[in-house]
């Protein structure tokens, strides 16, 4: 039995969507979709029309429901703006529904380019715009008001950037409880990154949405055009200084010196450069970005810190050893680009 079909009871999910007026009859052709977290979708037809259900994996983590309810409410904020993303349909906080809070939303039609690339997407023309889509919907997204939209208590945006090097420290630090982990002196540099980012603390910019993990590995292009259909994944959206994304984008991609991206895509071809990224980003937007290589560096510091907590796993027995070896690595490449940052 596939892991959906004994974690979304499809009567109870009839009789929620009977209640609202979604259709009406059985619901058809069932079929799990693909995605970048361990959330189950699905996308199903019922009286002709087609949806996708996103709810959390069938073992939840503890915050997996605060999580989905969070996730339908920034959609729900989004609708009506000009930031590509999934229109919400309907979402069910109350896990008394299926079991667990879920979201019903419209498919997308749509290629994540971090899987696949046809040969329409392979072109060097086709990828440069791609990219610089990409710097648009992000700077779209930093320009809404959370206030605005409903969305000013959906984080803390006070010092938000004053927390975050002691708030990765202190998750590098944790690791040390796993056995066997080398520690951090096999991490190139982790002192002295947080130690610059501590110190050189920029003023945040207005707050805005984040998306929180944007990545190319996060949106889908539409099948025919280098545009956005969406932004996908918003798990880790909050409100804080939507130069984060900027910044997360930047240290994601391939390098400057051809070094290849964290988040790849075969063939890379005709992807701007990083700096164009940066220059698009300051024409579509207002704020400043005078201290941008903080965010870049704040961007590998904390994701480097994540992709070790696998290795750290991994170490003790605990997640698979070549993956966390693989992340390990990972890690090291963005260290070392943070260092280039703060060194250059």
């Amino acid at each position: 039995m596939a892991e959906w079909q004994s974690s979304v009871d499809l009567a109870r999910l009839a009789d929620w969507m009977d209640a609202r007026q979604l259709g009406s009859g059985p619901i058809e052709e069932v079929a799990p979709l693909g995605g970048g977290t361990q959330n189950i979708l699905l996308r199903f037809r019922r009286s002709g029309s087609l949806y996708v259900l996103r709810r959390p994996p069938a073992h939840p983590r503890p915050e997996s429901n605060e999580t989905m309810r969070r996730e339908a409410r920034v959609l729900a904020a989004l609708a009506g703006s000009s930031v590509p993303h999934p229109r919400l349909i309907a979402a069910c906080g109350d896990v008394a529904a299926i079991g667990t809070a879920f979201y019903l939303m419209e498919p997308i039609a749509g290629i994540n380019a971090a899987e696949t690339l046809p040969p329409f997407h392979r072109t060097p023309a086709v990828q440069h715009r791609m990219g610089l889509a990409m710097v648009e919907a992000i700077a779209a997204l930093g320009s809404i008001d959370p206030q605005t939209v409903g969305l000013s208590d959906f984080g803390r945006a006070e010092g938000y950037l004053a927390r975050q090097p002691g708030r990765w420290r202190r998750q590098l630090e944790s690791y040390a409880a796993f056995e066997n982990w080398p520690g951090p002196d096999a991490l190139p540099g982790i002192d002295r990154i947080g130690d610059w980012l501590a110190a050189n603390c920029p003023d945040a910019t207005a707050p805005g949405i984040l998306h929180g993990d944007y990545h190319i590995g996060n949106v889908l292009f539409r099948p025919d055009q280098p545009e956005l259909a969406a932004i996908v994944d918003w798990e880790l959206s909050t409100i804080g200084d939507p130069l984060v994304d900027l910044g997360w984008m930047v240290a994601t991609w391939q390098g400057e010196d051809g070094t290849s991206a964290i988040v790849a895509v075969d063939p890379w071809t005709g992807f701007p450069k990083t700096t164009e990224l940066i220059e698009h980003y300051r024409r579509h937007s207002n704020r400043d970005l005078a201290a941008i290589d903080w965010y870049i560096v704040l961007a590998c510091y904390k994701l480097g810190i994540i992709l070790e907590g696998t290795f750290a796993r991994a170490a003790a027995g605990l997640a698979d050893r070549e993956t966390g070896e693989s992340l390990h690595n990972s890690t090291i490449r963005l260290l070392e680009r943070a260092l280039s940052r703060i060194e250059s």
